[in-house]
């Protein structure tokens, strides 16, 4: 018997056609990645490319100075570019405010300035205009605590002493500032000094200077320039208004120490740029000033002038100057600023 065949099936694959990218695709794919790398990779800090210029709104000599031109000297070396700073005294910091104020925002002008630019818009000649509306704050560099400053002729080393001498005979107090013109008046009304006299002058040096003379019986202000006076003897820093002792003067108390209540006051500096600046350029100096303080030569300047490092960012610093706001707001309210 015929066997029958076995029956076989052939399964027939179609081809698989591979379509090769076009030049245009090729293209494509090629920019996709170029962008896609650029995305990864971390976007280069913004730095100058020509001179900074760090506008300093007091007379030199002052604590404010000497730490900004500090900071600069080493800027400088970190940018490759010349960091200027620019003195431009008068009208209790206003006039080198505005010119920040005006210039463009682009990092190239800043301002190096303390908590009397909180008390300007409650100066009549501006009309409630808030200079610190029409700025940046960038970073916090330093901070120090102000003092009361006594002539070393006067025959007292305790505050108490001094109130009881400014009982009892005609005493004056010098300022250099907004923020030392309330805190004088401050301390006129809590110990009950009607008869204290409040010198205004423009800048620290004229008023170490009547010190040391003997023309101001004491003075408001921080303690860079009475440091080396009082460790020679030629003045005496009474007490300092911190709520810890000052690390440059460790033998001498605070105010609240030495029984002056709710005496609380740190000057801090700080640099603000013009209204508008971008954030990264802000944070890119936040960082460079940062960087700066860790130079050796930095903080001995610093430590000279008595002040302490205190590097942030601009968020951190915009907090320090809102708080600030409210504290000496409510403190003006008190004792109104005059023009």
């Amino acid at each position: 018997m015929h066997q029958p065949h076995a029956m076989t099936t052939t399964t027939r694959r179609s081809p698989i056609h591979v379509r090769r990218p076009g030049r245009a695709s090729l293209a494509l794919l090629a920019a996709a990645s170029l962008f896609g790398a650029a995305r990864a990779a971390p976007a280069a800090a913004w730095a100058p490319t020509r001179p900074v210029t760090l506008v300093v709104p007091y007379n030199p000599g002052g604590g404010t100075d000497a730490t900004a031109r500090a900071v600069a000297g080493r800027l400088a070396v970190l940018w490759k570019q010349p960091v200027l700073v620019e003195n431009l005294g008068g009208a209790d910091g206003l006039i080198g405010t505005r010119r920040v104020i005006e210039a463009a925002p682009d990092g190239y002008t800043l301002l190096f300035q303390v908590p009397s630019i909180l008390l300007m818009k409650y100066q009549r000649s501006l009309k409630g205009i808030d200079p610190v509306a029409r700025l940046t704050p960038v970073t916090a560099v330093a901070t120090s605590p102000t003092a009361i400053v006594v002539t070393a002729t006067l025959p007292f080393k305790t505050l108490p002493d001094l109130v009881a001498y400014c009982r009892s005979k005609p005493c004056n107090a010098g300022s250099g500032e907004n923020s030392s013109k309330v805190r004088a008046q401050k301390f006129a009304a809590d110990y009950q000094l009607p008869n204290l006299a409040v010198v205004n002058y423009r800048g620290t040096a004229p008023i170490v200077g009547d010190l040391v003379s003997g023309n101001l019986t004491m003075a408001f202000t921080g303690i860079t320039a009475a440091i080396p006076l009082h460790k020679s003897g030629r003045l005496r820093v009474l007490v300092t208004n911190g709520r810890d002792r000052a690390h440059a003067l460790p033998e001498v108390p605070t105010s609240m120490e030495a029984g002056w209540a709710d005496s609380y006051s740190v000057t801090w500096y700080g640099m603000f740029a013009p209204q508008g600046t971008p954030p990264a350029v802000a944070q890119a100096i936040a960082d460079a000033v940062r960087e700066a303080g860790k130079d050796p030569h930095v903080r001995e300047a610093l430590a000279t002038a008595g002040a302490e490092p205190a590097f942030t960012s601009p968020a951190a610093f915009t907090a320090m100057v809102r708080d600030d706001d409210a504290r000496l707001g409510a403190l003006v309210k008190r004792f109104p600023l005059e023009d």
